[in-house]
């Protein structure tokens, strides 16, 4: 039977297949961390509070680049080179979701317009993260060899989600509501498609190197279909809406210490 948990075991039991993965995952959040970065030093006056916030958000996504990196060294393997078709982050850039790298290279201040387009992006991203990480906390906490990892990732995931609702629920009571919500809707209906594509790129590349029979390819292309359906017809919903965290302040320490192993 084809299970989340059967397929990530398939990976984690094959060299290239584990390489391939930890690779995308090192380099999304690499990239995530860079991005962090650069927004936390053009932060405007008027939500200066919110830099170091973003900062830990960036130190963490580092981190978490480098547990994956890490994990790798730890199998005596090198990280490989990410897919273009595969890069989740690059790819949400051109579809316009987000603050473009052309503005974070520069060295002009942010707008408060666009720490709410950066907020509204991370919500709907850190969505899907949290959701992803849930699933392989549920199945592969204990696991001898990622088990850490994922608890870790996890739990920055889920602070990172609380971060997200409660500044957004802040600038929305500040006037922004309107903007808020017109930019989650957009950047989820994006998002759901990328996530879409980007599946369907992983499953036809880790399917060669597993080599899947045409049958079990097949069904798990239209699992991926079955599940952008379901997203588009309702269940981007669970991405745009907004609910004061119970955890408030989330990220207002400092960032938590990587594995032995990083």
């Amino acid at each position: 039977m084809l299970t989340a948990r059967s397929l990530f075991q398939e990976i984690l039991g094959d060299d290239e297949a584990y390489r391939l993965f930890c690779s995308i995952a090192a380099g999304g959040e690499a990239q995530g961390g860079w991005e962090n970065g650069r927004i936390a030093a053009l932060v405007p006056e008027s939500q200066c509070h919110l830099a170091p916030k973003i900062a830990r958000h960036g130190a963490d996504e580092d981190k978490h680049g480098r547990i994956f990196n890490g994990l790798l060294r730890r199998r005596g393997l090198e990280p490989c080179t990410v897919p273009a078709e595969t890069d989740y982050t690059m790819i949400l850039e051109r579809r316009g979701i987000g603050l473009p790298h052309t503005r974070l290279r520069a060295d002009e201040p942010l707008t408060e317009r666009d720490i709410v387009v950066y907020l509204a992006h991370s919500r709907v991203t850190e969505q899907r993260a949290a959701d992803q990480m849930d699933m392989l906390t549920r199945h592969f906490s204990d696991h001898p060899e990622v088990g850490a990892a994922i608890r870790i990732i996890c739990a920055d995931e889920t602070d990172h989600l609380a971060y997200c609702h409660e500044e957004l629920l802040r600038l929305a009571a500040a006037g922004h509501g309107r903007a808020i919500q017109d930019l989650l809707r957009r950047s989820a209906l994006a998002e759901i498609a990328v996530h879409r594509d980007v599946g369907l790129a992983v499953m036809s590349r880790m399917g060669r190197i597993l080599r899947w029979p045409a049958a079990k390819s097949a069904a798990l292309t239209a699992g991926i279909h079955a599940l952008y359906a379901y997203e588009r017809l309702g269940g981007w919903r669970r991405m745009v809406t907004l609910r004061m965290p119970e955890r408030r302040d989330a990220l207002g320490g400092p960032a938590t210490a990587a594995p032995e192993f990083v």
